[in-house]
């Protein structure tokens, strides 16, 4: 009798322990619901961005570094807009001369006068409708770049800038203790109170004297 007591006894204990343990397991699996749902959600998002980035990123982006491969070959192709010296000499032999017994004899022609090359004003067109700006907008489609145009071809109406020397001989020639000493340099406010360099001094043949036939320094004077 004592025996059959002990069996129903330990049954039922076994019974109150699977029971306890089904519960526990239960209340767990329902807490970690909102983790899983999370986790879902993660996977959701990181996909949708491993999509997006498909489209995104360029196919050439990393091929040879961190940026676009095709960018070498696009700035390749742009076309070329310096012509060199050698162009303009070509016409202005006068000039030339006078420049190639100056100090700046080594400075291209381009350098203070622009690209030989430029583009003629663009026709005057109509106004784009808003169609066509949402596809400029977009870059689906974008105005043809007018032609470039050489100086040489057509002198009229392709002029090399003019520039204003107190602004671009300022650029070279400001006081900086980060040239060399032998370098030309000046304050331009002490050295010309906001008058023109070329009042005095001949661009191509900047040495004062120097274009008249005058025998002087290489580099130049203050």
């Amino acid at each position: 009798m004592n025996q059959k007591c002990l069996r129903s006894q330990h049954r039922s204990q076994d019974n109150f322990g699977r029971r306890v343990k089904g519960r526990l397991l239960m209340g767990g699996l329902k807490d970690a619901g909102h983790l899983f749902r999370f986790l879902g959600l993660f996977v959701i998002a990181f996909l949708v961005f491993w999509v997006i980035r498909g489209y995104v990123v360029p196919k050439s982006f990393g091929e040879y570094g961190h940026y676009r491969g095709a960018a070498i070959g696009e700035i390749a192709a742009h076309p070329v807009k310096f012509a060199g010296h050698q162009a303009c000499e070509q016409c202005h032999t006068d000039i030339a001369d006078t420049k190639t017994k100056g100090a700046h004899a080594h400075v291209n022609c381009e350098a203070c006068h622009g690209a030989i090359f430029q583009r003629l004003p663009a026709a005057a067109a109509p106004p784009a409708n808003l169609y066509q700006r949402l596809l400029a907008f977009a870059g689906l489609q974008m105005p043809a770049d007018p032609p470039l145009v050489s100086h040489a071809d057509d002198p009229m109406s392709v002029k090399p800038v003019k520039p204003d020397s107190a602004v671009l001989c300022a650029r070279c020639h400001t006081a900086s203790a980060a040239k060399p000493k032998g370098f030309p340099q000046v304050d331009p406010a002490e050295h010309s109170s906001g008058v023109p360099c070329a009042t005095c001094h001949n661009p191509h043949s900047p040495v004062i004297g120097s274009d008249s036939g005058t025998t002087t320094k290489a580099g130049g004077a203050k």
